[in-house]
């Protein structure tokens, strides 16, 4: 099977197309112990009320920046989650945003499916196709590969609605990615630009490609999950090989509830964005 055909597996299963993201903030988890301990015992308290529950996101996407910050008690917190969240059936989608010339991007791409053990990967494309293609490689070897398109934050207007010959530098990345495109490959795509969101599925769909979504932005960001579904649904798309991402939202649902229990939370929050998603067939 190709990273297409295991998107829409696993949204069929676990009947959610909701990407959950992980950005550990030790000052937020109110867990006492070493830094590991600490983030490992959040997410894995988690996983188990998933477990406890039969409720699972689609994929989870760790932001290794966040884990990176805490050094080898961060690394190895990561290691242990991917893991054990991988045991559960829950593949991860490692928000790395690596991109340079080819022979580092090469490096970046076997750290990323080789040693994390990643289904997939977000990537930067700034510096080029060369940049791009050892990630895209591994798409033949059932590997998913995002690369950023429209972001979701307030400054990709800076760069990203610049015009190149008339067209939005946005576009213009949109062009690249079906000119890169194999099974696999994908464009992360944010919530919060909504016109832009259904111009590049638009563009995506009538390429008669299958270019996979990202779709971060959702909650904290500001960004409707239930806004999102009715621009996928307008453009035509296959519903089942896009996710919908949300960070802060599940991660601390806690601290909006005012509650002490995390984990109850975390996968209530869970529940309501596959609820604002609504039903996948």
């Amino acid at each position: 099977m190709s990273y297409l055909d295991d998107l829409r597996v696993r949204a069929k299963k676990a009947k959610s197309i909701v990407c959950m993201g992980m950005d550990p903030v030790i000052e937020k988890i109110q867990i006492k112990g070493d830094t590991c301990q600490v983030i490992e015992e959040f997410y894995l308290d988690i996983l188990k009320e998933m477990n406890k529950r039969d409720s699972y996101p689609a994929i989870i996407k760790p932001n290794i920046a966040y884990f990176e910050q805490y050094g080898f008690a961060g690394f190895n917190a990561l290691k242990t989650i991917i893991s054990q969240y991988k045991s559960s059936g829950i593949p991860t989608l490692l928000d790395a945003k690596r991109g340079d010339i080819g022979k580092t991007s090469t490096a970046y791409a076997k750290s990323v499916f080789e040693f994390w053990d990643s289904d997939a990967v977000t990537i930067a494309p700034y510096m080029g196709s060369d940049s791009v293609e050892p990630f895209i490689e591994w798409c033949d070897q059932e590997k998913g590969v995002y690369i950023l398109c429209r972001t979701s934050n307030k400054g990709a207007v800076d760069l990203q609605d610049l015009k190149v010959d008339g067209v939005p530098v946005y576009m213009k990345l949109a062009e690249n990615i079906i000119r890169w495109h194999k099974p696999g490959v994908g464009a992360v795509v944010g919530a919060t630009y909504l016109e832009e969101l259904e111009e590049i599925s638009r563009f995506f769909v009538e390429s008669k490609k299958e270019i996979p979504l990202l779709i971060p932005g959702v909650g904290s960001q500001g960004g409707s999950a239930g806004e999102v579904v009715e621009v996928l649904k307008k453009t035509n798309n296959d519903i089942l090989i896009h996710r919908i991402n949300s960070s802060s939202g599940i991660n601390y649902a806690y601290i909006e509830k005012n509650t002490s229990d995390y984990a109850t939370a975390a996968v209530d929050a869970l529940e309501t964005l596959n609820q604002d998603i609504g039903p996948l067939v």
